[in-house]
């Protein structure tokens, strides 16, 4: 039955000819009914840190396990891995909030973005700052565990993840500074291993920054008529007809540089065999790309894939320094 007709019954029911205790009963039971219904706060929280979208927290945490597990030749030590994973997640969610508080009067106007909590006013701006700095105090703590040059690169990733949502307001490519912002993870993990950055370390770095252009290029495809109308900046606006093209370069130059990286560092053949899936697979979205009646949600899921990409290029790294 309708909530209309459902309404209508309990008014037909209880006239106001009802004594007053009945009538102040049918008011409440209507108001409950007609109230909007809305989440528990926490889960409004989650929203905001992305915590219910996945595949945004372990894209960021991809590069960093890469850094991590090839600086230790395939055996870090447990509690480092547990530092990174949990550092990653408090980073990518101080990352969040920042975005959401930067673009919560832009937000509203975007098709994909309009129902984040402070775009659609679920939690106050004051919440939202809140919960920010709770984010970057525990990645602060747990950065606290690392050593003096991994904790300064720590700080100095910082201002590039706050000002990274400003950048699509005044930069023609911001994709290009979350990039910069992910390949941090690169340098973090591998001299958190190390305690200095090496030969490898620049090849995985412009792997990380290179394939990260070419995802979140994907990513930022299906906002497109949006960002246009509210006048923002994107690397999907800007390269323009040549943004599919554009991708394939920069999915090719990952290649490239994991090639430095295999050949540096001697891996075995299973990181070649990833590398040759992984390969397979941005082809296979490239060609995807091409057909121009792509529905919104297929840029996606092929956003997605490329968490899939990178956990396989993981294991071939492991496994490829072992053998």
């Amino acid at each position: 039955m309708r909530q209309g007709t459902f309404n209508s019954v309990i008014l037909s029911a209880v006239g106001e000819n009802a004594p007053f205790y009945t009538l102040f009963l049918r008011d409440r039971v209507l108001a409950m009914l007609t109230q909007p219904q809305s989440e528990p706060t926490w889960q409004t929280i989650v929203r905001l840190l992305r915590w219910d979208k996945p595949a945004g927290r372990l894209i960021l945490m991809v590069p960093a396990l890469w850094a991590l597990f090839l600086a230790a030749r395939g055996t870090p030590p447990l509690g480092l891995v547990g530092v990174i994973v949990l550092g990653t997640l408090a980073t990518s969610a101080a990352g969040c909030v920042a975005n959401d508080l930067w673009d919560r009067d832009i937000d509203p106007q975007v098709e994909r973005t309009k129902t984040r909590p402070l775009a659609a006013r679920s939690l106050s701006v004051k919440t939202g700052i809140v919960v920010g700095i709770v984010a970057l105090a525990c990645a602060a703590g747990l950065a606290l565990y690392l050593n003096p040059f991994t904790f300064a690169l720590c700080v100095a990733a910082v201002p590039v993840i706050l000002l990274y949502p400003a950048a699509k307001r005044v930069f023609p490519i911001p994709q290009l500074v979350l990039s910069i912002a992910w390949g941090f993870a690169v340098l973090i993990s591998w001299s958190a291993v190390t305690g200095t950055l090496e030969t490898p370390t620049g090849w995985l770095w412009g792997a990380t920054v290179l394939w990260t252009l070419g995802f979140d290029t994907i990513y930022a495809m299906s906002d497109r008529e949006d960002d246009r109308r509210i006048g923002i900046n994107s690397s999907a606006l800007f390269f323009g007809q040549y943004v599919v093209g554009s991708i394939a370069v920069f999915f090719a130059g990952t290649v490239a540089c994991l090639v430095g990286v295999g050949v540096t560092m001697s891996l075995g053949w299973s990181f070649w065999g990833a590398s040759i899936a992984a390969s397979a697979g941005w082809t296979w979205q490239i060609l995807r790309l091409r057909h121009d009646d792509l529905p919104r949600p297929a840029y996606g899921e092929l956003f997605g894939q490329n968490v899939w990409i990178g956990f396989v290029l993981l294991l071939g790294m492991i496994v490829g320094c072992w053998v």
